[in-house]
């Protein structure tokens, strides 16, 4: 065995127990976990006493448009590096990203005619 491997190999073995017993003191050396009674009190928004149940139902509409906002977001992720090299690609960039635009133009059609962005 070469000395370059064994030296690695002692190296990774050494600060995976260096790290292990960081890890264990670290419940000697922080602060002590007192539970308290404010500590378990519900908060949320600057309200400590919420009204109803934490159990609520959305409408699946909420999760249809946030999906589709993505998807139509994620075009411009495409769009932009094309917008910077528009002139290096030439003629033929410029055929793919009227394809890109006609896909998403045929999704959001398609989203149309299902209805799926109205709200009943």
């Amino acid at each position: 065995m070469s000395n370059e491997l064994l030296l690695a190999s002692s190296v990774f073995v050494l600060i995976g127990l260096l790290l292990s017993a960081v890890f264990m003191l670290t419940k000697y050396l922080g602060p002590s976990r007192k539970d308290g009674v404010n500590k378990n009190t519900v908060y949320e928004s600057g309200v400590s006493n919420p009204v109803g149940g934490t159990n609520i139902k959305f409408s699946i509409k909420f999760y249809i448009v946030a999906i589709l906002f993505v998807i139509f977001d994620v075009e411009i992720i495409f769009m932009f590096p094309w917008a910077v090299n528009v002139r290096e690609l030439g003629y033929l960039g410029l055929g793919e990203m009227f394809t890109f635009m006609a896909l998403l133009f045929a999704g959001l059609i398609y989203i149309y005619k299902k209805k799926a962005l109205l709200w009943d």
